[in-house]
């Protein structure tokens, strides 16, 4: 017979047995929030794990790619491609500590990519943005026989350029979560691999330049400089899974004095066309038509989007020339953006130009057309911040415009030399800083 004792032990054993399900519930960390600590600490998610509204194509204006989510995971169903299957944020960021969990397929191959341009130029994020390399280096080496992978591709690499310390790098068994971290502080970045620094560089460096001019980067002239830019997910063929995506924001570092140039040499500038740029004997830049007559550039290395810039220049024989800047180079010789114009007198001087789309945002009056002093040095100020635009000439204000597509552009600075022939200008003391 069942006694009431026996129920009574039955039942205290169900409750308890529900008290420890119960408290091993609450003790399972949970996905996709932030604590208290974190929103405090300036931290903000990616992905909320229900919906992707903070997500859309790569160079569109909605999600349309092969993503899901499913169990509170961003997913890639595997239907990528190098060319398709590209997510990224609707927002940029330019400094930050970026923080995400994934899982990838056996042989999977994804990636995290950063700074990424959008433009209809670029076909592709990876030729702008730098990659955080997410692959199975084994599965995918099974699974591509008798291919292998090259170092420079495999497993939290900054892909072609950084290769990790390979006694950092535990990963956890493939099917299981690893976590990974992107920090990028001015220029100084570092990746990490389930808690553990796997490694660190610092981007636009002498050796940052060698790396990327002598290898994969070598013909994709825009790669890693871009300053800013959306995150991208990408879907490289292979189901792979994410999620607790977050990301904190860190302050730009301003008033960063940069010499452009050294008076001896052209370090820092990278030349494009057939036109001549050298440094003459008296130490300064030089840009002349060569025998081609056609358009030339030299335009900086890195990217400056918010400065104040003043420089001198002189106008030998005709001086139809210009300051190119928020500008990206598309091989051989063309440069998309925006040009404060250096011209003869009567042809506006210190005035704003697109270099594509729109042609003149700002001439110049007639009445101020002789502050261009020809044949004589000149000085001209140039101050770039967010979408406004000014200029001087000789202390003389031409220019105050704001232009939201200014303002949401970025790139470089490049000096033009005009096509038709005949054109020699000097240039001399840069002084820029960045704001």
């Amino acid at each position: 017979m069942l006694t009431k004792t026996y129920f009574r032990r039955k039942l205290a054993q169900a409750c308890g047995l529900g008290l420890v399900l119960c408290a091993a519930a609450a003790c399972a960390p949970q996905q996709n929030v932030l604590t208290k600590e974190e929103i405090a600490d300036g931290w903000q998610l990616l992905f909320d794990g229900k919906t992707l509204d903070q997500w859309k194509d790569y160079n569109g204006e909605e999600l349309t790619m092969p993503w899901h989510v499913v169990d509170g995971c961003i997913q890639a169903k595997g239907d990528g491609s190098d060319l398709a299957g590209y997510i990224v944020t609707k927002k940029q960021y330019e400094n930050f500590i970026l923080d995400w969990d994934w899982k990838l397929s056996h042989g999977g191959n994804s990636g995290m990519i950063y700074h990424v341009v959008e433009d209809p130029y670029f076909k592709v994020p990876y030729v702008t943005g730098p990659e955080y390399q997410l692959i199975d280096n084994e599965g995918w080496e099974e699974v591509n026989a008798p291919n292998k992978l090259e170092e420079w591709q495999k497993l939290g690499v900054d892909y072609a350029m950084h290769l990790p310390d390979p006694d950092s790098l535990f990963v956890n068994p493939q099917g299981e979560w690893n976590s990974s971290r992107i920090v990028f502080d001015n220029g100084h970045v570092e990746h990490w691999l389930n808690g553990h620094k796997i490694l660190e560089f610092e981007a636009w460096t002498d050796d940052w330049f060698a790396r990327k001019h002598s290898g994969k980067w070598e013909t994709a002239p825009e790669y890693g400089l871009a300053r800013r830019g959306v995150i991208c997910l990408q879907d490289h063929g292979s189901p792979a899974s994410f999620r607790n995506l977050k990301i904190k924001e860190l302050p730009r570092k301003a008033g960063r004095e940069v010499e452009l140039f050294n008076g001896k040499d052209l370090t820092g500038w990278e030349a494009y066309g057939t036109e001549k740029w050298y440094v003459d004997k008296d130490g300064n830049m030089v840009c002349e038509s060569g025998p081609d007559k056609e358009y030339g550039y030299l335009a900086t290395r890195e990217y400056y989007n918010d400065f104040d810039l003043t420089l001198e220049f002189k106008q030998l024989a005709n001086g139809n020339s210009g300051v190119f800047f928020r500008s990206f180079v598309e091989p051989p010789v063309k440069v998309h953006g925006w040009q404060c114009e250096v011209a003869p007198k009567g042809f506006d001087t210190a005035g704003i130009y697109e270099s594509y789309g729109r042609g003149w945002l700002v001439q110049i009056p007639d009445e101020k057309e002789d502050i261009l002093r020809e044949g004589e040095w000149n000085t001209l100020r140039l101050k770039v911040q967010g979408d406004r635009v000014q200029t001087w000439l000789n202390g003389e204000e031409m220019v105050d415009i704001t232009d939201a597509r200014i303002g949401a552009a970025q790139g470089r600075i490049a000096l033009q030399i005009h096509d038709g022939g005949g054109i020699k200008v000097l240039w001399r003391n840069f002084r820029l800083t960045t704001l």
